[in-house]
């Protein structure tokens, strides 16, 4: 391999010379074009070699050297300019490739969606990767409802939590001064300056009705947010809301998104990247603050002494679960222990599953809201009647959200309830995919937006923008 890579390398050398002045000044010719070239064209030495192995060749040289390859002539163009050549090699970056191809096929056009046909945009590879390796990344700011996540794009995880900025700070202060210091805080925890790179920013699912109150809440919430970054010298801001970042990690981009927030859940009808709230988002009183408190309670009923409420999210997070069939539970012996760090053992029996299925009884609780079928059933049934689109599957993937929907056994659970409680019509094709990356499934959803090809670009909203659009509502 190593004398074939070499003679490749001669190869080349020789023709560059001549070769050069020849090569197309298109970035991408005609593929017509490029076929005819290739069939009448000559490798010379290498004439007999299969497509194939030219590629494979290529693959271990890596992108950089097969990228100074495409300017040696025509031939080299046409064959490192194949798309198989950079898809591999795409699907060695850290991010999975999944997320990369629904990114740039999905996202590309920026924020909000274009809405395209079904046919796939003709992309190439090679662009997509060299551009995505000159972009410089974005800071992102998930203000999830219990905590907020922090990072940059580049990282594989959030570098950092706090308390959400809706929480952040004295809560008698005006909103912009609460914003400002939350912002400074985060700024300061990564060290970086606010004037160095764009930001992706998750807005709180919070105002979600088509009321005129709850429209001019979520337009002054979002005026502060920009305002306070702007005045912070940001140099381009993407705000988009939660729920639909959760929908992109899931690598969609409509459906109906399941939050199960700290306070409350949240069921979000999303099209085309578009919050519907002209059809409605169903709000529960149940958070996962009441699955922590009801597990503190039978605890408590069994004499388990701990010593803070982390202990009691601790084994709800390691022990509890959610039972496809409740009364067959009951019956089986489901006792299991979990070791918390600095306070020992604890051995959890019905509590494990009885935590989840107030999800599904709140009353078992004594709560009095709907439970998350009914209200994930409503929204379904209201995306149904609103014939908002010609696709009528557009939400029929329900995407499940936030720390506490990753309790095993939560989406076959639901599923199965919204299969018997809907007509045929509705749940024909209906799927629920689990949390993808349960509390953190906003930030990743960003995190596609950060490191895509074209970011900043459409995606983000620079502060002469948004000086021009400052009495224009924008979208979220």
């Amino acid at each position: 391999m190593v004398n074939l890579l070499r003679k490749v390398w001669e190869s080349v050398s020789q023709r560059s010379a001549s070769a050069s002045s020849s090569a197309s000044s298109t970035n991408q010719p005609d593929r017509f074009d490029q076929m005819t070239y290739l069939l009448t064209s000559s490798a010379g030495d290498f004439d007999p070699i299969p497509l194939d192995i030219f590629i494979q060749i290529l693959k271990f040289l890596g992108p950089k050297e097969s990228a100074k390859l495409s300017s040696v002539c025509r031939f080299w163009k046409f064959i490192v300019a194949d798309n198989r050549l950079w898809i591999y090699f795409l699907q060695n970056q850290q991010e999975p490739w999944d997320s990369i191809f629904f990114a740039e096929t999905h996202l590309r056009s920026g924020y909000p969606l274009q809405m395209f046909s079904t046919q796939m945009p003709d992309l190439s590879f090679m662009h997509i990767y060299a551009q995505r390796e000159q972009v410089p990344g974005a800071i992102i700011i998930d203000g999830g409802s219990g905590y907020c996540k922090f990072g940059w794009s580049k990282y594989a995880s959030p570098s950092g939590r706090s308390a959400t900025f809706l929480e952040f700070g004295n809560i008698e202060s005006p909103m912009y001064s609460r914003l400002r210091h939350f912002f400074s805080t985060i700024y300061g925890r990564m060290q970086v300056k606010t004037y160095t790179q764009p930001i992706v920013l998750s807005l709180p699912i919070c105002h979600s009705d088509d009321t005129e109150s709850d429209i001019a809440a979520r337009k002054q919430l979002k005026e502060a947010i920009y305002t306070a970054l702007f005045d912070m010298n940001v140099p381009a801001v993407c705000a988009i809301n939660q729920a639909v970042l959760a929908l992109f990690a899931a690598r969609r981009t409509s459906g109906v998104v399941v939050n199960i927030g700290f306070n409350q859940t949240s069921v979000v009808p999303i099209l085309h990247g578009r919050v519907m709230h002209r059809v409605g988002v169903e709000v529960t009183g149940m958070g996962a603050l009441k699955l922590t408190g009801f597990l503190r309670e039978k605890m408590q009923q069994k004499n388990l002494h701990f010593d803070s409420l982390y202990t009691v999210r601790a084994l709800k997070e390691n022990l509890c679960y959610v039972a496809f069939d409740y009364e067959a539970e009951l019956r089986k012996d489901t006792e299991a222990s979990f070791q918390v760090a600095a306070e020992g053992w604890f051995t959890l029996s019905k509590e494990r599953f009885q935590t989840g299925e107030i999800l599904f009884q709140p009353r078992i609780a004594g709560v009095r809201t709907m439970s998350l079928h009914q209200a994930v059933a409503l929204c379904l049934d209201h995306c149904q009647d609103s014939e908002l689109s010609g696709d009528d599957n557009w939400f029929k993937t329900v995407v499940l959200s936030g720390g506490s929907a990753c309790l095993p056994g939560l989406a076959e659970r639901l599923e199965k309830e919204l299969l018997q409680s809907l007509p045929h019509s509705t749940s024909k094709g209906l799927k629920v995919i689990p949390s993808p990356y349960g509390a953190d499934s906003a930030w990743y959803g960003a995190k596609l937006i950060g490191n895509l090809s074209t970011f900043p670009g459409s995606c983000c909203v620079t502060k002469k923008q948004y000086r021009q659009r400052s009495r224009r509502n924008l979208r979220w």
